[in-house]
């Protein structure tokens, strides 16, 4: 089923539904500020750019001419890309502005987790992958689905605290590179099928299981995974782990 920006999707909504499982919201101050990538590809409920992700109030500053194959990259593409200023002065606007915690749209952005932290005062999480040392501290490995394995390297897994020792217990697992949901997001389509890209997502998430038969829990690096998510644990049974179980992007509010 094609989907396009701004028109009805009943019935990806019902598909969706509990796709997210974000923390209850009580308080009524502030926001949490989302650093979104210079995007058009629709975005189902349950990604990061969707307004109901988070039960919390959210608000979202797109950093322009931060195209998703410009952040996709290794670190030394990323420095390459030279958006560093622009996240910083974007995170620092978020705050003036009253955020109370700040994230991203992008889990490769966790390259930039000292800069844009050393720039803010309130919490600041750039990837789900911050989750991985906690993870990896009660169990002996845990697996990572992004959107680009090949990108996705080893200095990404220790800028997000990972151990040294511990590089190889976390197990890498890439969507099919030629698939709906790399294409559409890497190439920053208009439209975007959704029953496809959830295929492309669940059969990488079989593959890792493969792989690693005894994992019990998955990260899912890439903000356009979550609305899958679901999906992901009816096939493998692996647990999932997203931006929106951060506790820090919601602790502000209780």
């Amino acid at each position: 089923m094609l989907w396009r920006e701004n028109t009805g999707m009943t019935l990806t909504a019902a598909l969706m539904t509990g796709a997210v499982r974000p923390q209850p919201w009580t308080g009524d101050a502030g926001f949490l500020g989302i650093l979104m990538l210079d995007t058009r590809f629709p975005r189902p409920p349950g990604d990061i750019g969707h307004p109901d992700t988070f039960d919390v109030p959210t608000r979202r500053h797109v950093v322009h001419g931060a195209w998703p194959a410009k952040v996709v990259q290794s670190a030394k593409g990323l420095r390459a890309a030279r958006l560093l200023p622009a996240f910083v002065d974007a995170v620092q606007a978020l705050q003036r502005d009253g955020a109370l915690a700040i994230t991203t749209s992008c889990g490769f952005l966790v390259l930039l987790q000292p800069e844009l932290q050393a720039a803010v005062q309130v919490p600041l999480v750039t990837s789900s992958l911050l989750q991985l040392p906690g993870l990896l501290a009660g169990q002996p490995h845990v697996g990572v689905l992004t959107i680009s394995a090949s990108q996705l390297g080893a200095e990404h897994l220790l800028a997000a605290g990972v151990p040294p020792e511990r590089l190889g217990d976390v197990i890498v697992q890439g969507v099919d590179s030629a698939g709906e949901f790399a294409t559409a997001i890497l190439g920053n389509r208009a439209s975007l099928d959704v029953q496809k890209a959830c295929s492309d997502v669940v059969a990488a998430a079989r593959a890792l299981k493969e792989r690693a038969p005894a994992l019990a829990s998955v990260v899912l690096e890439c903000t356009n995974m979550p609305p899958y998510r679901q999906a992901i644990e009816a096939a493998t049974g692996l647990q999932t782990w997203a931006l929106t179980d951060d506790p820090r992007l919601t602790r502000p509010w209780r």
